[in-house]
């Protein structure tokens, strides 16, 4: 067998291990909670060495940034959708999905999401990488608005970044309640009310 053959078995046997792991690590989470999860259990669990183990991660809270990735990323996908209105009602519309599809991915990531909650309370690193994160969505958000300002569509005079940091916070906030399952009105109620507020207040 060649070096290359070889080399890739190994890669692909990595990639299965590293998958494995981050598995188990999902499922203690959710079992245990983030502060009395431990990486030996999630080990344990995906029936691995703990040599192995460590080449992939270096402990538990490594375990949860990559799994706060992957599902941030289905949020991500949402704050993507292009962006190009002709018009105040075209832009609104475009808004009030993503942000209705925001906040219903905030109920059906629910179980996850409240570990990422705990997790951001007690840990630099998860706080951390919440933030980094959140600008993620900051910037994306800031550029739907240039491109608005510069097609005439929205106030030109408004700081975009402000703004868009402004409408993230906004979102984050009701993120977080759903989450917790203390919201007292529909998501959609929700989406609309907070889009419509905020159309109305950037848009010409």
């Amino acid at each position: 067998m060649s070096n290359d053959k070889i080399s890739d078995k190994r890669h692909l046997r990595s990639v299965a291990t590293r998958q494995k792991l981050l598995e188990a690590a999902k499922e203690v989470f959710l079992e245990e909670g983030f502060q009395k999860a431990t990486i030996s259990q999630m080990i344990k669990k995906a029936n691995i060495g703990y040599g192995t183990a460590y080449v992939h991660f270096e402990g538990k809270e490594d375990l949860l940034c990559v799994l706060m990735e992957n599902v941030m990323a289905q949020f991500y996908e949402i704050a993507e959708i292009s962006f190009f209105p002709k018009s105040k009602d075209e832009a609104e519309q475009i808004i009030n999905k993503q942000t209705y599809s925001f906040l219903k991915m905030a109920e059906a990531e629910r179980n996850m999401m409240q570990i990422f909650e705990q997790a951001i309370g007690v840990s630099s690193v998860i706080s951390d990488k919440w933030k980094a994160i959140r600008e993620k969505f900051i910037q994306r958000i800031s550029m739907d608005i240039a491109y608005s300002q510069q097609n005439g569509l929205a106030r030109a005079t408004l700081n975009d970044e402000i703004v868009a940091r402004g409408w993230f916070f906004t979102n984050e906030m009701y993120l977080w309640e759903i989450v917790r399952n203390e919201h007292h009105h529909s998501v959609e109620e929700i989406a609309t009310t907070i889009t419509s507020l905020y159309a109305t207040g950037l848009y010409l």
